[in-house]
């Protein structure tokens, strides 16, 4: 297959990585920085990142960057037509420059930036400090100003002047202060250091191999993972578990002897500000330390965990901290020894508290031997159940890592009650990035619509604060305490597009974008990925000038303008569509078993998964009322424990989730619920034709490149297979199930 355009980046080694897919930071994306005179002030190997960022565009499109740093002398690199004497010690008043990116204490600076300096931060009442990765970008007189108090400051503000290209030196800009909402917006890899006999080397991956490892050693194509973090930094993710969650053999020696592995990925991918995290076993002291016990109050396991953290750090002086799961799907836990979550966690954290370390403990815990004709034991329940009565018991170091859905990363969830259970521990909010449950990347399926449906959820009513207000910390009583952020299961691999399916790239730019600003519109986010991703069709690259009509003052041409509308009429809806032709109504787990891929409606209706739909010949549905059922509804607060109660009130996109109710219940838009099953999975796949169809559209046209498009035509194929074979599947179940024909006459199995 022909791959599009390859890019060239230089990591801190200074070595070229592979030809892969440049995503949303293709060489034209830099054009309106590289062609222009730049100075960047400040000290740093991140500002040292920021000035070789420059000088690479600089080099491609003509323009001039000097580099003033402390105990620098002259350029750090050839400067042309930029003014001045390249000799003068530091240079930083010779210009003049179109682009100035500083350290607020950097000295000197040219008069733009002592303007901007000195005004800031006395603007309309704001006197928040930049903070350590923020950063504040003003335009006056026809100097573009960065202004960071740290170098991270500098590195996102480099990629924000990326994301606004020629609107960055245009019109002025008044004074804006972009500070990310949670400090901690990590990515995890389920990534296995040695092959597993069933998931293979990266657990839930549908992208190829690891980026990190390969048949049980170090991929030794670490100038790809410079790379990755590259374009991380660029979406704003900061942080990066390496190692699968589910802690096999292998994988519990990156604690101790193959460290040195770790550190050599954390040394690549320190130079952009993304820092190692490391999944480890709870029973380490037992698999490593050869103890006896893994018992979180022994004093010997304590010790043991205590060294383990001090190895750690001397061989990455920044590492994270440690992500754990524990008491869940087969992995030990403190349960074995008679102690709480909350012991478990502690020992890790005071293991860890000295180095700045924080552990991420994982909220999934549940039964996963569920005898299937007990319909009292309620998975959903689980989380909630295990962890609320530990509210308050966690060191400030420990971030609970709690899945936005209380059961596994359904199409759709309501969000987990445990988000609002907890109001004295620190919270993360888990997403999957990886479609394990939404196409496993062959489908098309833009995620961050619901993401942001998560993040703007109010679990106290519409006068309370939003989820996204617990992941940030805006909540708690302390103002001191900081939220967890935001945590997703990463869908890299080592695949050229990097995600499989070129589109899902989307997804993982949208993740860190909603990281950084969760408050973001999910459609805005996926106008920045097009505009990057796709840059080499804008005007400057041809010289076209397009529709008048529809390029405005962005100078997109006609055909970009196009791709733009294409792409939005594709991927804005495509996780609804998805929904349409998958399990109806928040019913959930309609998949087959083991690979989850593809629908088998009954497939763990009998396991002990707990993950069952119900459905007989009178309905369909879980009930999980305080009333009849599991009482589940009565984890929320209110106002939603009452409307998730009442099958009037819950929003019929959760109806099934919460009630089992005859297949001619109506719903709120006059069908009953055996004719929105047959309506929507029959509209679902003819919303995947039209999808098909508009792609096909783009061939030829010159705004996609041919290898590009022909791997999305493929997979749009597959896509469209599927969808078909997911509305017989279903459609004929339920038929056979209620007898009930369907009013429109359509053929079913």
């Amino acid at each position: 297959m022909d791959h599009p355009e390859s890019f060239e980046v230089r990591p801190a080694a200074h070595d070229d990585p592979p030809p892969v897919h440049p995503a949303w930071l293709p060489p034209e994306a830099f054009r309106p920085i590289g062609s222009r005179r730049t100075l960047v002030c400040g000290g740093g190997p991140l500002a040292e990142t920021v000035h070789d960022e420059v000088a690479r565009a600089c080099a491609r499109y003509g323009g001039g960057v000097r580099h003033s740093a402390p105990g620098t002398t002259g350029d750090r690199s050839p400067c042309a037509d930029v003014g001045g004497d390249a000799d003068v010690p530091g240079g930083a008043e010779e210009g003049p420059f179109d682009l100035v990116l500083t350290l607020t204490g950097a000295e000197p600076v040219p008069d733009a930036v002592r303007r901007l300096r000195t005004e800031w931060p006395a603007h309309e009442g704001d006197d928040r400090p930049i903070g350590e990765e923020g950063f504040v970008v003003a335009r006056h007189d026809g100097v573009t100003v960065v202004l960071a108090d740290e170098p991270a400051g500098l590195l996102y503000g480099l990629f924000h002047l990326v994301r606004l290209g020629e609107r960055a030196f245009g019109a002025a800009r008044p004074r804006e202060l972009h500070r990310p909402a949670t400090r901690r917006r990590m990515l995890d890899h389920w990534d296995n250091v040695e092959v597993h006999p069933v998931m293979g080397q990266v657990e839930r991956g549908y992208a190829g191999g690891s980026i990190f490892w390969r048949d049980g050693a170090l991929t030794g194509d670490l100038a790809r993972v410079g790379a990755y973090a590259r374009l991380l930094a660029a979406c704003g993710v900061n942080a990066v578990t390496v190692n699968n969650v589910n802690v096999h053999a292998a994988e519990a020696r990156l604690l101790t002897d193959r460290l040195g592995d770790v550190a050599a990925i954390a040394a690549r991918l320190r130079p952009y500000g993304v820092r190692v995290h490391l999944s480890a076993g709870f029973a380490s002291p037992v698999v490593l330390g050869g103890l006896p016990t893994a018992d979180p109050l022994d004093h010997d396991v304590r010790t043991w965990w205590a060294r383990a953290a001090e190895r750690a750090y001397q061989a990455i002086p920044d590492l994270g901290g440690f992500v754990v799961k524990a008491d869940s799907e087969g992995q030990p836990g403190p349960f074995a020894y008679g102690r709480s979550h909350a012991d478990g966690a502690n020992t890790l954290a005071d293991a860890l508290a000295p180095f700045g370390g924080v552990v991420h403990w994982r909220a999934f815990v549940y039964d996963h031997r569920q005898d299937w004709r007990d319909r009292s034991t309620d998975r959903a329940r689980a989380a909630r159940d295990h962890f609320a009565p530990l509210d308050g018991l966690f060191r400030d170091n420990v971030i609970l890592q709690v899945k936005h859905g209380p059961m596994d990363f359904q199409p759709r969830e309501p969000v987990s009650p445990l988000l609002a259970a907890m109001p004295g521990t620190r919270l993360a909010v888990e997403v999957q990035v990886t479609q394990e449950y939404t196409g496993q990347q062959r489908h098309v399926c833009y995620l961050a619509p619901m993401w942001s449906e998560v993040l703007a959820f109010r679990p106290w009513g519409t006068a309370g604060p939003a989820v996204a207000n617990i992941v940030t910390g805006a909540t708690a009583d302390d103002a001191a305490r900081e939220g967890g952020g935001l945590v997703g299961v990463s869908n890299v691999g080592d695949d050229h597009f990097w995600t499989g399916h070129p589109l899902a790239q989307a997804n993982l730019y949208a993740f860190g974008r909603l990281a950084w600003a969760p408050w973001a519109d999910p459609v805005a986010i996926l106008d920045e990925w097009i505009e990057l991703t796709f840059a080499p069709s804008k005007t400057g690259e041809t010289g076209e000038t397009g529709d008048a009509g529809e390029t405005g003052e962005t100078g997109e041409t006609g055909e970009a303008a196009r791709l733009r509308r294409t792409l939005h009429a594709i991927m804005d809806g495509s996780w609804r569509t998805y929904e349409r032709y998958a399990a109806p109504l928040g019913v959930g787990f309609m998949v087959r078993p083991g690979h989850h891929y593809g629908p088998d409606v009954d497939g763990y209706e009998y396991t002990p998964w707990g993950t069952y739909h119900f459905a007989d010949r009178d309905g369909v549905g879980v009930d999980r009322t305080r009333a009849t059922g599991t009482g589940f509804t009565g984890q929320y607060p209110r106002p939603w424990s009452q409307v998730y109660e009442s099958a009037e009130r819950c929003p019929d996109e959760l109806l099934l989730f919460f009630h089992h109710v005859p297949y001619g219940h109506v719903l709120r838009d006059g069908s009953t619920v055996i004719q929105h099953i047959y309506d929507t999975h029959f509209a679902g796949v003819e919303q995947v034709a039209e999808a098909r169809s508009l792609w096909a559209g783009l061939a030829g046209a010159g705004s996609v490149p041919a290898g590009l498009h022909a791997r999305v035509r493929e997979l749009f194929d597959e896509q469209l297979r599927c969808a078909e074979e997911w509305r017989d599947q279903i459609n004929a179940y339920f038929f056979r199930k209620s007898g009930v024909p369907d009013a429109r006459g359509r053929r079913i199995h």
